[in-house]
């Protein structure tokens, strides 16, 4: 076992890894944080445990020690850990419920091997792996990123969230992961409206407070969303004299600017702004960097604006930072999922506020209709669904990236097969929480996300945490009506705004034109075309793609000759990450 400390809770030499219990039982190597291990701690020691250093490391062992696998959903934080137990040569791998931090792993040949980034993995196995070409369609047809158990390196696995991996050493390969938590969405009917605002107030306020525990300076990274919004102002109501520093990137003369949201929540919490701006010839610059740190492709030039973020949080001295990461899948953001919610109201026959809510929402959000109802008709209808959508999908024609799938450069011989994530049926009347679900902790939506985050964060040892994501708050909020997370109306976050009344801006509460943590990317792009071509050029061996064609495809999005969409970063992010991997 091997250990390599971002020090953040005593920044002794005594609270360095691998800990090992003082009967020599159980040897620990942990990454992350367990916000709560000062109560832990109390509690521990009253059952007979004695501590000799300040830190969470060895309150996670000694829960360990005293209560197994029962202890972790005791845990309030973030962490991936490995205990082996010397007496009956076994080995644990756990990741916490929502993959907040990465564990990945390889079974060779009877042997076990694992690490928290896919760099360190390889480099340990005796023999490169190649890469996982199903995922890498699944990548350049359906943008699919960290939504199962497969890498794209071939035989390099995750370690799902919510997952442990128990192995007697002598039979590591027959090793299965098993989930140790899965939350329930059975509704509870206890709580009007405004008890359920109070009591969701006082868990996020609770859970903050917790996360601000360290012992090195501690800022926060701020969009000008509500989420981000939420959390510093959230810091200011429990800290009233502490200097809070905030990190924002910010597009001036671009659309998606959200600087003056920024500013407004700046001045009302009196916190230090630091802004970043970045030029598309730092991009370029720096994009080897960002895809090595990476490991595996990425979804969009926003990547490199939060992996700037992060830096410029270290240039300042910053070592860690909260940000509002999983409330937009916890709370209903984003467009709210109206569609999960429409097919809660039909099976329910709810019929007429179906209709108004429908109505309702296009005229909030300004999104088309459609964007409600084909997804309903996909989870009612999967079986038609699937037919049509795949009959579209053997046609290589111009129709392929309609569906956001592979541009003509893909060659016609290829044999991959299509991805598909039919929705499981949800209880009834219960769809919109069977979605936040499966964002939550299932195989979809907010894993990629956490990625990102993470490794742009420890890229700069920065320790990112995310007080949105904890056992007790998802458990609290699955358990709602639904209706108190999208309204009647089509207001998302409902109850969430609601909650921060009083301690966050009624402006910022009252938005309903959050842009998204977005670049512009076609600006950049043109700005670096050159650059961008010499990429396309570099690999002329890459599977899957006709370099040629993938420069002609991406030229013309450029050109105005097709719309610009996602589809030209994929390209470009897949063949210069393939060039500096393989």
């Amino acid at each position: 076992l091997g250990h390599t400390r971002l020090s953040i809770i005593d920044l002794s030499s005594r609270g360095r890894q691998p800990m090992a219990t003082p009967d020599g039982r159980y040897t620990l190597v942990y990454n992350g944080e367990v916000y709560n291990y000062r109560e832990l701690r109390t509690e521990l020691a009253q059952l007979g445990h004695l501590f000799h250093t300040e830190s969470d490391t060895e309150v996670l062992l000694a829960a360990w020690a005293e209560w197994g696998a029962a202890c972790l959903p005791r845990l309030k934080g973030m962490f991936v850990f490995a205990v082996y137990d010397g007496r009956d040569q076994t080995l644990t791998l756990v990741r916490d419920a929502f993959g907040i931090k990465p564990l990945f792993y390889s079974k060779i040949q009877g042997s076990l091997y694992f690490a928290s980034e896919i760099t360190a993995l390889r480099a340990l196995l005796p023999h490169r792996p190649g890469l996982n070409r199903q995922r890498a369609f699944d990548y350049l047809a359906h943008g699919a990123m960290d939504d199962g158990a497969e890498t794209l390196f071939e035989g390099i696995y995750h370690l799902l969230p919510g997952h442990i991996l128990c192995l007697s050493l002598p039979l590591a390969e027959k090793a299965v992961a098993t989930r140790w938590w899965w939350p329930s969405i059975a509704e509870r009917s206890d709580l009007n409206f405004d008890q359920a605002a109070e009591a969701l107030r006082e868990l996020f306020i609770d859970s903050v407070r917790l996360h601000l525990r360290s012992d090195v300076p501690l800022g926060a990274a701020l969009s000008g969303g509500i989420d981000s919004s939420a959390l510093v102002c959230t810091i200011r109501h429990l800290e009233p004299k502490m200097p809070i520093h905030t990190f924002s990137f910010v597009a001036r003369n671009y659309a998606m600017n959200e600087e003056p949201w920024a500013d407004l929540v700046n001045a009302h919490t009196g916190a230090i702004a630091h802004k970043v701006l970045a030029a598309p010839e730092e991009l370029a610059n720096d994009l080897d960097d960002l895809i090595r740190t990476q490991g595996e492709p990425f979804g969009s030039t926003s990547i490199y604006a939060q992996y700037r973020v992060f830096r410029a949080a270290r240039e300042a001295g910053v070592v860690v930072t909260l940000d509002g990461q999983g409330a937009d899948e916890l709370l209903a953001g984003y467009w709210g999922y109206p569609h999960a919610r429409l097919r809660s109201l039909l099976e329910t026959r709810h019929w007429r506020a179906g209709v108004r809510l429908l109505t309702d929402w296009h005229h909030t959000t300004g999104r088309p209709v459609a964007e409600a109802l084909l997804p309903m008709v996909q989870a009612a209808m999967p079986a038609f669904y699937e037919r049509v959508k795949k009959s579209i999908l053997q046609h290589k024609g111009d129709n392929f990236w309609n569906f956001g799938s592979l541009p003509p450069p893909l060659p016609r011989d290829t044999n991959y097969s299509a991805r598909w994530w039919p929705e499981e049926k949800a209880e009834k009347g219960r769809a919109l929480v069977h979605r936040l679900r499966s964002e939550l902790c299932g195989q979809m939506g907010l894993a990629h996300l956490l990625r990102f985050e993470d490794r742009n964060a420890m890229r700069w040892s920065v320790e990112s945490r995310v007080p949105f994501l904890t056992i007790h708050l998802a458990e609290f909020v699955l358990s709602l009506p639904e209706h108190f997370l999208l309204s009647h109306n089509g207001t998302t976050k409902y109850l969430f705004r609601e909650a921060m009344r009083g301690i966050v801006p009624d402006a910022v509460l009252d938005r309903r034109d959050k842009l998204g943590f977005a670049t512009p990317e076609r600006h950049w792009f043109q700005q670096i075309r050159p650059q961008i071509g010499d990429w396309l050029r570099t690999t002329p061996d890459i599977p899957l793609l006709d370099p040629d064609a993938t420069a002609r495809y991406v030229a013309d999005m450029l050109d105005g000759k097709r719309p610009f969409g996602w589809q030209a970063w994929r390209l470009v992010n897949f063949i210069r990450w393939y060039g500096i991997f393989f």
